[in-house]
């Protein structure tokens, strides 16, 4: 086991949902911990410049900036820079001398990918590609890639193994594997060690992506309806953001992990309904909205975490019934007079 302590980590594309959650719990831990971010993607830029009709817009720019201020409260260097430009990434890691990098940097949602294609390889491939190449420069140790279940496309068996065939469907999935595909050459060319995470349905505190949870609990709050995308018995693997930063700092930790890919997350599938009874538990006014299903969304179901349990120890604690109502709770903490959810029930 590799201790945390002091251990130089540079986040790349690290303020944002998952980045900011595994720098405070990696500092709290005793790293020496950067993030660096163009704050462009999904993060203050983008709703600061947006109109001020975007749905949830103010709510979201008061999630960025507790990310933003959490960070300072936590003395976490924060390097604003857009990874794209190779040589101001070049001069950053220079200067911090980083032994391991975590890289998030990309958009972040499929529905987005497949609307602007150009956007996603530019804030995607480009920005790996580059934090690549200076990395094997410096002889960085150890260069972890966030990747997706998306990869997989449409799930042929009831469990998916970090071997089950690559099939991605749309623009999201296929950069994904390509990215994969990147960083797997660069230990064969340039032996720079390498994990590849495939997280699956993530949820939790301090998230704009507009994932589905996310996207239900905010409708609840404002007296909206949770709108289902199909009949509602599509299963996905939801998984909490700690246990997701819990198996990232394991595979920083288990030498086991280096040259390897997992499956980081919960590991067992929950349908829509599931969760829809759990949110209608804490707001049973909610009505329940079927619509169309999107047939660029691959069926996906339980991802199997048995490797990453054997090889580093990984044991998720959240299921559902124990993630979302931490969630839930956020929310409310969030606000505790009520009076920027009432804003946002008005404006919403």
């Amino acid at each position: 086991m590799i201790d945390l302590k002091d251990r130089r980590i540079l986040i790349i594309g690290g303020a944002g949902f998952i980045g900011h959650n595994l720098a405070l719990s990696l500092k709290k831990k005793g790293a020496e911990v950067s993030v660096l971010d163009g704050l462009q993607v999904n993060n203050l830029l983008t709703f600061a410049s947006a109109s001020p009709e975007l749905q949830n817009r103010e709510l979201y720019l008061k999630i960025i900036n507790e990310r933003l201020d959490l960070l300072r409260q936590s003395n976490i260097p924060l390097h604003i820079q857009d990874a794209r430009d190779y040589q101001a990434l070049n001069q950053i890691l220079g200067e911090i001398k980083p032994q391991v990098i975590v890289h998030l940097a990309a958009i972040s949602h499929a529905g987005k990918s497949n609307k602007d294609p150009y956007s996603t390889f530019d804030h995607s491939l480009r920005t790996l590609e580059n934090a690549l190449d200076v990395a094997r420069g410096y002889k960085v140790e150890h260069f972890i890639f966030l990747s997706s279940s998306m990869v997989y496309g449409n799930f042929l068996t009831e469990e998916v193994s970090e071997d089950h065939p690559l099939n991605p469907i749309g623009i999201y999935g296929a950069l994904k594997v390509g990215g994969e595909k990147m960083v797997i050459a660069y230990q064969q060319v340039f032996n720079l060690p390498y994990t590849i995470i495939r997280p699956s349905a993530l949820y939790g505190q301090r998230c704009v992506s507009r994932r589905v949870g996310q996207i239900f609990i905010e409708s609840a709050i404002k007296g909206g309806s949770l709108r289902v995308d199909g009949d509602g018995k599509e299963r996905l693997d939801f998984t909490y953001i700690d246990d997701l930063v819990k198996g990232i700092e394991l595979s920083i930790q288990h030498p086991n992990a280096r040259n390897q890919i997992f499956n980081l997350t919960y590991g067992s599938s929950r349908s829509i309904n599931d969760l829809v009874s759990i949110i209608k538990q804490h707001f049973p006014d909610s009505p329940i909205q079927y619509v169309e299903r999107d047939n660029l969304m691959p069926f996906r179901g339980t991802l199997s975490v048995k490797k990453a349990h054997e090889l580093i120890n990984y044991n998720p604690q959240n299921p559902i019934e124990v993630g979302f109502p931490k969630y839930i709770e956020w929310y409310k903490k969030l606000d505790p007079s009520g009076q920027f959810m009432m804003d946002i029930k008005v404006s919403g």
